[in-house]
């Protein structure tokens, strides 16, 4: 059963909106707003209510969900001229979704909590196909109090909810170890099968060969899949893992720590962004790599 209050969902893109969809399915009432008109306006069909500002959302929202891209946009959502904080009031819940840095976190927590707002770190991670059908992986941190009051919530969201602590920045802070080394695999996983390209290898023999033996990963199967049918629609934009990647190593020197493995890999995205690949899949990362000379 769905509660009679609202979810309000900030941030309609691949992820925001397989969830807002998923949510919609199981008869939640959610209110979505993004700037990318057709995004909602996809939504609506489902049932969503409109809002054309973040401001305008219900006052009895069971949480504010804000799923965008990065720290400078939920500033905006926020802080903003037309932000949320116009009408956030003691007691209610705002839920952090995207792959931030810690600090960021742990500063937006602390401008929300002076406001008596309870801040929820909630990165997820999956992609939009398992953020639609509920079997994204969901990490969470806050107070205990706040992850007993929105469990309906987190569970109708995803049925692999992982409890962080009630620290907020340490689902972030999780969140950054699992894409760094997501980054390292897909770069492992687009190397190997740029370098089977090379030997003359068949390349859909290979990968199978690959998801059967010791070098799988499900990140490097999901996106060689896709680099092998020549199918580059952004599910998830080259753009997104160089984040990803740099905000690591960046968590990791805060921490004295200096890997193999991680600087290549963020490098390597970096590099496919500057070389045009930016807009597209990272599955683009095989494309990149083929073509690189010896």
């Amino acid at each position: 059963m769905s509660p009679d209050r609202p979810v309000t969902l900030i941030g309609a893109g691949n992820m925001g909106g397989a969830m807002a969809a998923h949510l919609l399915a199981q008869g939640w009432t959610v209110e979505v707003c993004d700037i990318d008109r057709p995004k909602v306006d996809n939504l609506k069909r489902f049932g969503a209510v409109d809002l054309d500002l973040p401001a305008q959302a219900a006052m009895n929202s069971i949480a504010f969900m804000v799923c965008v891209v990065d720290a400078a946009q939920t500033e905006t959502v926020l802080f903003g001229e037309d932000g949320l904080a116009r009408m956030l009031q003691p007691g209610h819940v705002v839920m952090l979704c995207p792959t931030l840095a810690p600090e960021d976190v742990e500063a937006f927590a602390g401008r929300l909590a002076a406001r008596g707002v309870h801040a929820v770190d909630a990165p997820m991670s999956g992609g939009p196909a398992r953020a639609r059908d509920g079997t994204m992986s969901l990490m969470v941190a806050c107070e205990n109090a706040v992850f007993d009051r929105l469990s309906d919530l987190l569970q109708a969201l995803s049925g692999k909810v992982f409890r962080i602590s009630e620290k907020p920045g340490d689902a972030a802070r999780t969140k950054l170890v699992n894409n760094l080394l997501a980054g390292i695999n897909l770069v492992g996983a687009a190397e190997a099968l740029a370098l089977a390209a090379r030997l003359g290898l068949d390349l859909a023999k290979t990968l199978e060969v690959i998801e059967q033996s010791s070098g799988q990963s499900w990140i490097g199967s999901d996106r060689m899949h896709r680099a092998l049918a020549g199918d580059f629609a952004p599910r998830a934009h080259v753009t997104l893992l160089e984040k990803d990647t740099r905000l690591a190593l960046a968590c990791a020197r805060a921490a004295g720590f200096e890997g193999p493995l991680g600087g290549p890999a963020s490098r390597t995205f970096a590099q496919a962004s500057a070389a045009g690949l930016a807009t597209l899949d990272d599955a683009a990362l095989f494309t990149y790599l083929s073509r690189r000379e010896p």
